[in-house]
């Protein structure tokens, strides 16, 4: 049975690639976390990028996994890029860890309970303790490293169906982030559940975000490949290529399509 969140609000769903998008902004963004909140039926949030699009192309079960989120924000300049060559109203992006620190203010404001999940046991501990310090009303019930292995999954999932909590950030990599929340995410009974990915490094410090002026011009993934170059450089580098080639290979497809449709209109 599927038990995901069907939003009231469809505003903004576009198709794009081999995926969909919201083209919605942060407040909107808020306001839609904030319905699904006060629905309680466990909601999976995805953000999308250029590497996961690129892992969704091969990767089917991904695919249906984020297609299936109700809400699904744009994170890359990437995304936006693509999206003007496709002819989809994609004006700006809500990146993931941007919208991730905006909903912990928010939880600190209305009560909401929040789950940290993820990183190493110093950093998750860390990002605890500065939310703790900026937010001083703030609900953290709980929180995990995202070391562990299989034998251990029942005790943490336990521990996150009885913390009450409103919403749960998981800080995990891609695709592993994805095939984990879809899996106990009935279970856990989190209302919002969002990866944020390497989120947590970058709120306790571990990794320097790029300047603001980078941000603005699409020039992040540069930021981050030039801070590690030999771990970035196949996601960055070839990535960034692969995803070139798929977005012209769907602009030329939907073309294709366009003709023949044309064409069949004609001859009716």
């Amino acid at each position: 049975m599927d038990n995901t969140f069907q939003s009231p609000i469809k505003k903004g769903r576009f198709k794009l690639l081999n995926t969909y998008v919201n083209a919605v902004s942060m407040d909107e963004t808020i306001s839609m976390v904030e319905k699904i909140i006060e629905k309680r039926v466990p909601t999976q949030h995805v953000v999308i990028n250029a590497s996961k699009v690129n892992l969704m192309e091969n990767d089917t079960e991904l695919r249906r996994i984020v297609n299936s989120c109700p809400l699904i924000n744009a994170d890359g300049a990437s995304i936006v890029w693509a999206a003007k060559r496709l002819n989809v109203p994609l004006e700006l992006r809500v990146t993931g860890c941007d919208l991730f620190q905006e909903l912990v203010k928010v939880a600190a404001e209305k009560g909401y309970k929040i789950y940290l999940f993820g990183a190493k046991e110093e950093v998750v501990k860390r990002v605890k303790e500065i939310f703790e310090e900026k937010y001083p009303t703030i609900k953290i019930v709980g929180y995990r490293n995202g070391y562990f292995t299989e034998k251990d999954e029942p005790e943490i999932v336990s521990d996150m169906a009885n913390s009450d909590a409103d919403m749960m950030f998981v800080a995990f990599s891609s695709p592993k982030k994805e095939y984990w929340v879809n899996k106990y995410l009935k279970d856990i009974n989190i209302p919002f559940v969002m990866g944020v990915g390497g989120s947590f490094d970058v709120v306790a410090g571990v990794t320097e975000r790029a300047p603001k002026w980078m941000q603005e011009h699409g020039m992040e993934w540069f930021y981050r490949f030039i801070q590690e170059p030999r771990r970035m450089w196949k996601r960055y580098i070839v990535g960034n290529f692969k995803f070139v080639a798929l977005t012209y290979k769907y602009k030329f497809k939907s073309k294709k399509n366009n003709k023949i449709r044309r064409k069949r209109q004609w001859l009716m």
